[in-house]
């Protein structure tokens, strides 16, 4: 009955796929047969293993355990967390199959968030790693706060930072300062921990724009908790800027968005000691286009590019649409040279690429302004100067790009 239930309410709630195990022979026949598992829910006994061995197999085979069993006491828990397992749920406890799904969706939520533990101390560092370990995070560790401010820099897949109040560089207070300046409000949760019983460190941490603050010596189950909690909320901020930052039509990013995250990318460029480079694309004769075959055609066309521009560009530089048939890629630490061997490798792939509109093939190009960006300026000032170099590549006859480089070699010869 559990079994039958439990299958049905976790494929319902969460759409995934779950294979039943009555025994610890089919457990192995379901691994050994090349299933891709990541998570197990089993009871301690088993009618071919009484003794907690399918607990035993699925940890040394890497798959994270979610035990729920009618056989339990305090002493019978201690013994399976301290076997690293995300949690405990009795059979005979209140909506204990609610409770399993939403431990199961706890597990898939850490799952996919990133934390950044940030720790002077070795042995609590340690600790807390072994404790997000467990809850299925994925974890990068830093112990110093510059050190952290660099993992951040350096990827923007980050999602909550738990750092000591006092690092061994700067303090906590210091550290969410510069995390906020560098990557806004909202980009990443920060959760503060400290010892003692110094309640003012809570409060002026929280005023100071923190997310969480846990006060040592604490829970497991209130760090879980708290810390899931935490990635819950950001995971759903995450979900709803998405949303807000796509273009309807084309879905990439739109100008909204570009115009948020540009500048901090480009500060953390120049902070790298890196020239990088901004390109706007138009799409040539794109009225005439909309004139000729209508506006549904012109849609078509737009959503081709925005694909074609996707694939290529992938997720290393930002890309964005800025408006009608208007392009704009800010590369993430290409200088001028090389920015403008990118673009011309979009400009190509682009003129190749074909587009089926009322079962005619058509062939549309590109003309692109490329500037390049040396020194921190109003994001306003780089757009500006990019396209300026576009309205030369439309006066020079479209499908081209011109850049400094471009004028450089006209002038040279």
């Amino acid at each position: 009955m559990f079994s039958t239930v439990l299958k049905h309410g976790l494929e319902t709630a969460h759409g995934i796929d779950v294979t039943h195990c009555p025994s610890l022979t089919a457990l192995k026949r379901a691994v050994e047969s090349g299933g891709d598992y990541s998570l197990a829910v089993l009871d301690l006994n088993l009618p071919d293993a009484p003794n907690c061995e399918a607990l035993d197999y699925v940890i040394a085979h890497g798959i994270a355990a979610i035990v729920f069993t009618g056989s339990f006491n305090n002493q019978t828990r201690e013994d399976i967390l301290s076997r690293k397992v995300v949690d405990c749920v009795i059979k005979s406890q209140p909506d204990s199959i609610g409770h399993v799904i939403s431990v199961v969706d706890r597990a898939l939520t850490n799952v996919r968030t990133n934390v950044l533990l940030v720790d002077s101390d070795d042995a609590s560092r340690g600790d807390l790693l072994a404790l997000l370990e467990q809850q299925q995070f994925n974890v990068v560790q830093a112990c110093a706060g510059a050190e952290a401010l660099q993992a951040l820099d350096s990827s923007d897949a980050i999602d909550v930072v738990i750092t000591d109040v006092a690092l061994s560089d700067m303090s906590a207070y210091t550290l969410l300062a510069e995390i906020r300046q560098r990557h806004g409000e909202d980009a990443v949760s920060v959760i503060a921990l400290a010892a003692g019983d110094d309640r003012q460190h809570a409060a002026r941490f929280l005023q100071c724009g923190g997310t969480e603050f846990i006060q040592k010596p604490f829970l497991v189950e209130e760090f879980n908790s708290r810390v899931f909690l935490v990635a819950n909320i950001q995971k759903r901020i995450q979900a709803l800027h998405s949303i807000a930052a796509r273009d309807y039509l084309t879905d990439i990013y739109n100008r909204r968005y570009f115009f948020q995250s540009g500048p901090r990318l480009v500060e953390q460029c120049l902070r790298r000691g890196e020239t990088t480079s901004i390109a706007i694309l138009d799409i040539d004769h794109f009225k005439r286009l909309n004139d000729t075959y209508g506006h549904e055609v012109g849609d078509l066309v737009l959503k081709a590019v925005a694909k074609r521009l996707k694939v290529t560009v992938g997720e290393e530089h930002l890309l964005a649409r800025l408006g009608g048939e208007e392009f704009g890629v800010l590369f993430n630490g290409l200088d001028a040279a090389a920015a403008h061997e990118y673009c011309e490798t979009l400009r190509l792939d682009l003129a190749r690429t074909k587009i089926t509109a009322d079962d005619e093939e058509l062939s549309v190009t590109v003309s692109i302004g490329l500037a390049t960006i040396e020194s921190l300026e109003s994001f306003e000032n780089y757009l500006n100067a990019a396209d300026q170099f576009l309205y030369m590549a439309k006066y020079d006859g479209r499908n081209r790009i011109v850049s400094e480089l471009t004028l450089l070699k006209s002038m040279a010869s």
